[in-house]
């Protein structure tokens, strides 16, 4: 642990109003959140431009300390766990690589090249790493030790920013776009359905990010430059905004990431404050649950 280094300030915020997720933590950066993963009691972020790992003990969300990242040239574009490898992954678009940092043993690093910008990584059911890779609008999964599964090209100009793969097999897709997309797409990179927003109030997405999926089923997405998060349901028929108490107005919201053990949504910003925001009670999203 770096003591001699000064620790991230945290705003802790305790008030809210009932029948909202809450803010409960804010934690401020100089440059943006571009990875926020969660593996076991801790929490691991990753911010531009900073070539480390900020690790927060996941209960308090007290800080614990700082991994440096070694071999990752100027930028990473996201972050990914695995509990059962017990490794992150995360992106450096300027080196079109794929890190993986074995959590045991922080300096044992594992590097691959994939195609063009990676920025969204995740992690399937089958343990392996999905990565979007923006300029060559191409999805790849890829096992723990960086081999090959599969390559799915979307359509040119696609540019998917993040994508998960969901329990049919299928993938939602975000794609950066100004005119933004959310779209899931089968195994052979054909659209199934997509949402654009510009049939409903609040307008069309303006460069979705980060995608998170409920134990329900339903998607969250980072609607970045509109500064709100969105909740699809499966089918992208029915939208809502989330009302979250005490964030005031979100900065350019970029990664989502869900500890629905904990009850727990956060969001990491990449402008203004740049926070690392942690809302609690997030199961008060579905108001048929807020009284049990």
């Amino acid at each position: 642990m770096q003591r001699n280094e000064k620790e991230p300030r945290t705003d802790v915020v305790t008030a809210g109003v009932s029948g909202r997720p809450v803010m409960t933590h804010a934690i401020p950066g100089s440059t943006g959140v571009y990875g926020i993963a969660l593996i076991g009691e801790f929490v691991y972020v990753v911010r531009n431009y900073e070539k480390k790992l900020y690790v927060y003990e996941a209960t308090t969300m007290r800080f614990h300390r700082r991994i440096s990242l070694n071999g990752l040239s100027h930028s990473a574009s996201s972050l990914a766990a695995c509990p059962k490898h017990n490794c992150l992954y995360f992106g450096d678009w300027n080196d079109l690589t794929v890190h993986r940092v074995d959590l045991a043993n922080t300096k044992l690093v594992k590097k691959w090249e994939v195609a063009e910008k990676p920025e969204g990584l995740s992690v399937n059911e089958a343990h392996n790493v999905l990565v979007a890779c923006l300029t060559d609008s191409v999805l790849e999964e890829y096992t723990t030790n960086g081999h090959l599964v599969r390559q799915i090209r979307l359509w040119d100009g696609a540019w998917p920013w993040h994508a998960v793969q969901l329990s049919t097999g299928e993938y939602v897709v975000s794609q950066y776009k100004s005119s933004g997309v959310v779209t899931i797409v089968g195994q052979d990179g054909r659209t199934v359905r997509s949402f654009t927003g510009s049939w409903r109030p609040g307008g069309r997405l303006k460069y979705p990010r980060g995608i998170a999926v409920t134990k329900h089923g339903d998607i969250l997405v980072a609607d970045t430059f509109n500064n709100r998060i969105l909740k699809l349901n499966s089918s992208l028929t029915d939208v809502e905004e989330l009302e979250l108490s005490g964030a005031g107005m979100l900065r350019e919201p970029c990664v989502l990431c869900l500890d629905e053990t904990r009850d727990r949504l956060y969001v990491g910003e990449i402008r203004d404050r740049s926070r690392l925001i942690v809302f609690d009670n997030f199961s008060r999203i579905y108001p048929e649950q807020q009284n049990n």
